[in-house]
């Protein structure tokens, strides 16, 4: 494997031809799809990969420039996916990755067949005649939290985040990935998400996108899968699942899995 592909620790499974990347959200790693990824490998080659800041991840390699825009993360991908010599690839993106392959996918439609967004939010923060779900006091209020004491904030932050109590598999099991990463990229990596404003690139994409979105979930309202819907430039479908939580593939991979295989599969033009 290439520099970018080692420092990513990209994995490759599978045998087949068409190639399905899936990429993490903010506070996880790849093991994040480890309920999914058994249902994919007997067809496809399945491409999976750390964020650079993840705990999994050398934070030597983090570079605080290059990672405090999604474009940095963007570039990240591409790389990765130019090193592997991959033609296309469905890119599956959970959360904050949704974004990073929007971007990556404007400079190289000719890499993606299509997105399947999962959780995503082009913009965090309302603003007029948008509602993101935060005001600014509410991040200051998250930065500072995390700044004071990390893996205090990392006990309250992930039952929130997850929608279940501290017991719940699901929410140890954020709860370890988020103590993984470094407090001091963690705040950096929170503050490029949950500061960044995607909206203006939306128009953007013409690779044709899934967005896929919980019914409750803490850091995204439902009615943002709407607002993705209507300003994507390509062909974009909605599906709204009866779940609760911003990370569904861990905490219902029951609901989860069926709908995420099925966009999948599913060509826009076959709902139509």
């Amino acid at each position: 494997m290439g520099i970018a592909a080692e420092a990513h620790n990209v994995k490759i499974l599978g045998p087949g031809t068409e190639c399905i990347v899936l990429a993490h959200g903010f506070g996880t790693d790849q093991s994040v799809w480890k309920h999914l990824v058994p249902y994919l490998v007997d067809d496809y080659r399945v491409i999976l990969y750390d964020n650079m800041g993840a705990g999994t991840t050398n934070p030597d390699y983090f570079d605080f420039e290059r990672h405090s825009s999604l474009e940095g993360y963007a570039s990240d991908l591409l790389a990765i996916l130019e090193e592997l010599q991959v033609e296309s690839c469905i890119f599956v993106g959970h959360s904050v990755s949704a974004m990073i392959g929007a971007i990556a996918s404007i400079s190289r439609p000719d890499l993606f067949t299509k997105l399947i967004m999962v959780s995503a939010s082009p913009r965090y923060l309302n603003d007029v005649e948008y509602y993101g779900g935060f005001e600014q006091e509410d991040l200051n209020q998250l930065f500072d939290a995390m700044a004071a004491n990390y893996k205090a904030w990392c006990y309250g932050f992930a039952p929130l985040a997850v929608g279940g109590d501290m017991e719940s598999v699901a929410v140890q099991e954020f709860s370890r990935t988020l103590f993984n990463m470094r407090p001091d990229i963690a705040l950096i990596v929170s503050r490029t998400i949950f500061q960044s404003d995607m909206r203006q690139i939306l128009s953007l994409v013409s690779v044709p996108c899934h967005i896929i979105q919980a019914e409750k979930d803490m850091a995204v309202p439902v009615m943002i899968s709407e607002y993705l819907h209507q300003h994507i430039g390509a062909e974009s479908i909605v599906e709204v699942m009866a779940t609760d939580g911003h990370l569904p593939q861990l905490s219902s991979p029951d609901i989860v899995i069926p709908v995420l295989l099925k966009h999948i599969q599913l060509d826009i033009e076959s709902r139509r």
